[in-house]
């Protein structure tokens, strides 16, 4: 499905937007409860990476297919290695195969894992037959991809002797780390996060019986974050449901973009953003602590015409594609200026914006999202908009009811 967002504006100065569960939580506490099925969980994710979750875990199959679910790959892989006695093949999309996984295997076979490749080494698929691990000591790379670090975290209360997990080297997207060693807690286990060495305690006792409700989407809030920067003064949107001292790095989309005229308000569990009078000045940031909300903040910067230097995205190249050539590709599409290294984006300041371009979203539904608040500065056409499902099935409705413009 291709779509065309007309030149719009807000059809109201107020307006309310309920955001589902954050997909980050929902995979970690779905995972947490197919070891731990005493606690119930509320405001799970309605994404697709969420619901293919949900179903992997349910599932009796010998060939799990997860499709574009990059978090549920990782996940599942150190899961599968802990069913005893159970063979599995976890397999996904034709880029889900392009998307390295030795990392997380290497350090699960040192743990004692029985995995092996059924096609390219170190890519999916990967056949597991599940056993009892004993042993409790790995180390890591400390800027891989947290997914990896928190998948070993997640199953480490079910390990024989627990685990001591040492990483080497500066720590990347810490908040995702410290989001897992929180929900564990939450659910009664024990760990700590001393300097470079992570440690989690065997747990094999009953957990009490509790209901988690897992925190809105504040990946998701980030492109209404970017609506309102590029609305007029005294635009509020107010989304629900958001704790101010969140587990979600992406939580920092707060303090980033004062930068952009947003002031944000918390009440009990909403969180309302307003447009404030600014004056913008060019931006620089590293975001290694939250690389996902680097799209939207590019094309936050592009819209107003002000320049940025985003940094610490290396994990960038190997999301649902390489989002860095793809931002580079779309921004110059639309009149824009952008220099990129493997870890860096650079925008020139511009203020040209190109009317009717097609924007490509490479199976990449941040791609798609991030690209959308455009539609309040110029007509702009997204290509395969249905890819937004992955995390966000709602998104195009939500934005219709602020008074988008959007036809098929």
């Amino acid at each position: 499905m291709n779509i065309t967002l007309h030149k719009s504006q807000l059809a109201n100065r107020k307006s309310n937007i309920t955001i589902t569960g954050s997909k980050s939580e929902s995979n970690r506490l779905l995972l947490l409860q197919a070891l731990y099925p005493e606690f119930k969980l509320e405001n799970v994710s309605n994404s697709d990476d969420s619901n293919l979750m949900t179903n992997a875990l349910s599932s009796a199959s010998e060939i799990i297919d997860i499709h574009h679910a990059g978090t549920a790959m990782r996940f599942l892989t150190a899961y599968f290695s802990i069913q005893e006695g159970r063979d599995t093949i976890l397999t996904g999309s034709k880029r889900m195969k392009e998307r390295p996984i030795k990392i997380l295997v290497e350090a699960l076979q040192e743990l004692g894992a029985d995995i092996s490749y059924v096609e390219n080494e170190g890519f999916p698929p990967i056949k597991i037959s599940g056993k009892k691990l004993t042993k409790s000591k790995v180390s890591l790379n400390a800027n891989v991809s947290s997914q990896y670090i928190s998948a070993l975290l997640l199953i480490a209360s079910k390990l024989e002797n627990g685990l001591e997990l040492t990483l080497n080297g500066e720590i990347t997207s810490v908040p995702y780390i410290n989001m897992t060693l929180s929900l564990l807690d939450e659910i009664g286990v024990a760990s700590s996060f001393i300097n470079n060495v992570i440690t989690v305690k065997p747990n094999t006792s009953a957990k009490q019986t509790k209901t988690l409700v897992v925190e809105s989407d504040w990946s998701s809030a980030s492109y209404y974050f970017s609506i309102v920067a590029l609305s007029q003064v005294g635009t509020e949107i107010t989304l629900s449901s958001y704790n101010a001292n969140s587990l979600q790095g992406d939580s920092k989309l707060v303090e980033i973009y004062k930068h952009f005229g947003v002031s944000t308000i918390f009440n009990e569990n909403s969180l309302t953003l307003k447009k404030e009078d600014s004056n913008i000045k060019p931006l620089t940031l590293d975001l290694k602590n939250a690389p996902d909300i680097a799209q939207t903040i590019a094309v936050t910067c592009f819209a107003l015409g002000v320049a940025c230097d985003l940094t610490g995205l290396h994990t960038l190249k190997i999301k649902e594609t390489d989002r860095l050539v793809a931002l580079k590709t779309e921004i110059e599409k639309l009149g824009g200026e952008v220099k990129i290294t493997d870890k860096s984006l650079h925008l020139l300041a511009s203020n040209l914006i190109k009317e009717g371009v097609s924007i490509t979203t490479y199976n990449d539904h941040r791609m798609a999202m991030a690209f959308a608040p455009l539609g309040l500065r110029t007509s702009i056409k997204i290509q395969d908009a249905e890819v937004v499902s992955k995390s966000y099935p709602t998104f195009w409705e939500d934005l219709k009811s602020l008074g988008f413009q959007i036809t098929e």
